[in-house]
């Protein structure tokens, strides 16, 4: 897989994963792919609705220890 940005959104409560991540994905081009790390559990949901609203791919998550990893390609 070929990650464009990596985001670190670890330590950072609902709703800042979402706002770091819409902010990050402006900065890509459409197709590329981001990759976030979280610690907030809630950004398991919050993420997966926030990209199919916003017109993106899930394409993969994984759990690491605390660490939630997030792997979304910009539609």
């Amino acid at each position: 897989m070929n990650v464009s940005k990596v985001l670190d959104a670890k330590g950072l409560a609902c709703p800042m994963p979402i706002v770091k991540t819409k902010k990050a994905m402006a900065e890509l081009e459409t197709g590329e792919i981001i990759e976030i790390h979280a610690t907030d559990k809630g950004a398991k949901n919050d993420l997966a609705a926030w990209t199919a609203s916003g017109g993106h791919e899930l394409i993969d998550s994984s759990e690491e220890g605390d660490v939630l990893k997030f792997w979304i390609k910009k539609g």
